[in-house]
């Protein structure tokens, strides 16, 4: 089946203009002027309205279950106090009427109380009820008394505390035991909320980092199921359990990779670094693992043909799985991969290393600058070295952009502009570079090369766009005062999986 999308803007970099883009059911045929390219009865047309057209995104992170919980449940992201987060928690446990509450995103450093609810505030305000609540970057939580006892030997754990606030080894266990509590029905369902938001934001394909301790097989398997049934974005899973090569190919991941956790995060104090917190001496975070066990497992993964990878964010957690590469040599194998990156402390190190950097842009626009979150665990002077993305882009560093989501929400073009526009400058790349960061990066990172351009012969997976101005390259500007562009449809592979009416000549595509 043919279709011809004429009369839009047809975003390609280093090639002519195009305001018409030709698909051959799942593939680009041909791309040029409206009046270049074949029209007939045997040619469906769509009208564009001048629309943009780009490559759809690919978010190389995202927590697919906890995501769509976070859109279809409590979200305390937007709570300004302690109490306002409790008066949230009550109205959502009067409508669940017993059944256990999962939820997150509250961050303590925004609060006048500067800490989160205790577990016999938990209590009170949900009547007993179970209730699991992450920290905004889910490497902490909070739970209720009923929770954790129903947890065997938590208070045994290390992390484990008394008063709900919970942390390494005790907040696995009980996050473990908070999704165990999800119906099959509620996972679907969050699932399909969260992939939806994905195709609804230009995004065509998302990285879904699971584990025994963010997840389960079980969500993994549902997710693959759930995107073979339905109109939804792609989706590359990756298994973060060390050693877990085996599980990783019986599941169909790309990799024994992706919150592998290395280390812990800066907001909870549990980024591994190199010298203690500024704000908590009595700590410099931890790291997990032996970095011989880091070396045996991407030897490992090496051998059996699949990606490696790790969560790292601190400087002492990079390092270690740097020295663990060298450790190897030629058997490392190539196209690895490393999560989060914030604190690299050697960009050409890391380029040696061959690793791909998946990042977070928003993460400097939610918690960097001088008064940031980074800023109260680090100081200005090392915040300042966080989230470089113009020193890895020096050094010859491969980028993948993501959300993290639902530990930032879903936003491409918000995390394309936080690249291009950080709080320190100096660390800023171009629209441009970022654009390609958050698309062709991402396919890459999951060894998919040569994909996430449109050109004839690749796979038509796109997205149109409503938007103001564009700069010299094609794409929107992006400033921080612009408006940022409206999705008004995701194509994947030549199957819209998101219309927001320009495809059935309903919609406008005005700015």
């Amino acid at each position: 089946m043919l279709t011809l999308y004429r009369n839009g803007r047809i975003h390609r970099v280093g090639r002519p203009p195009a305001t018409a883009l030709l698909t051959d059911g799942t593939t680009i045929a041909a791309l040029g002027a409206d009046d270049e390219l074949p029209t007939g009865s045997h040619v469906a047309v769509v009208d564009l309205d001048g629309a943009l057209v780009t490559p759809a995104f690919v978010d190389a992170h995202v927590h697919a279950t906890s995501t769509g919980l976070a859109l279809t449940g409590l979200d305390l992201r937007a709570a300004t106090s302690l109490g306002e987060a409790l008066t949230l928690l009550d109205k959502t446990a009067r409508a669940a009427r017993g059944r256990p509450i999962l939820g997150g995103g509250w961050d303590e450093t925004g609060w006048p109380e500067q800490r989160p609810p205790t577990a016999g505030e938990l209590d009170r305000a949900t009547y007993g009820s179970a209730v699991y609540l992450a920290r905004v970057d889910v490497h902490s939580a909070v739970a209720s008394s009923s929770l954790m006892a129903a947890v065997p030997g938590l208070r045994g754990l290390s992390g484990f505390a008394a008063d709900g606030w919970l942390r390494g080894p005790a907040h696995d266990a009980v996050r473990a035991a908070a999704q165990e509590a999800l119906t099959a029905g509620q996972r679907r369902e969050a699932q399909r909320a969260a992939l939806q938001r994905a195709a609804a934001l230009g995004i065509a394909c998302v990285h879904e980092m699971a584990g025994p301790v963010i997840s389960s097989e079980d969500d993994v398997t549902g997710l693959l199921r759930l995107v073979a049934d339905e109109p939804l974005p792609e989706v590359i899973a990756y298994w973060g359990e060390l050693f877990g090569i085996e599980a990783a190919r019986d599941l169909g991941c790309a990799g024994a990779a992706g919150d592998l956790f290395c280390d812990g995060s800066l907001g909870s104090h549990t980024a591994g670094l190199g010298a203690p917190y500024t704000d908590r001496p009595d700590t410099s975070g931890y790291l997990r693992f032996e970095t011989a066990d880091l070396a045996e497992h991407i030897a490992r993964c090496a051998a059996a043909g699949l990606q490696a990878g790790f969560h790292a964010i601190g400087d002492a957690a990079i390092d270690q799985v740097l020295d663990a590469l060298d450790r190897l040599g030629e058997r490392a194998g190539a196209g690895h991969r490393l999560e989060h990156a914030e604190f690299v402390p050697d960009p050409r190190r890391f380029a040696a290393s061959g690793l791909t950097a998946s990042m977070q842009p928003v993460f400097d626009a939610a918690w960097g600058g001088p008064a940031g979150m980074y800023a109260q665990r680090l100081g200005p002077g090392r915040a300042a070295g966080l989230n470089r993305f113009a020193d890895l882009v020096a050094a010859g560093v491969p980028l993948a952009f993501g959300s993290d989501a639902p530990v930032t929400e879903l936003g491409p073009w918000a995390a394309v502009r936080a690249a291009a526009h950080p709080h320190e400058p100096s660390a800023a790349i171009p629209v441009g570079a970022a654009f390609t960061a958050h698309t062709t990066g991402g396919w890459r990172a999951a060894g998919r090369n040569g994909v996430g351009e449109l050109a004839p012969g690749a796979p038509a997976t796109f997205a149109l766009w409503a938007c103001g101005p564009t700069g010299a390259d094609g794409l929107p500007r992006l400033r921080p005062d612009d408006e940022l562009p409206r999705c008004l449809a995701t194509v994947r592979d030549g199957r819209p999986i998101f219309d927001a009416g320009a495809l059935d000549g309903s919609g406008a595509s005005g700015p």
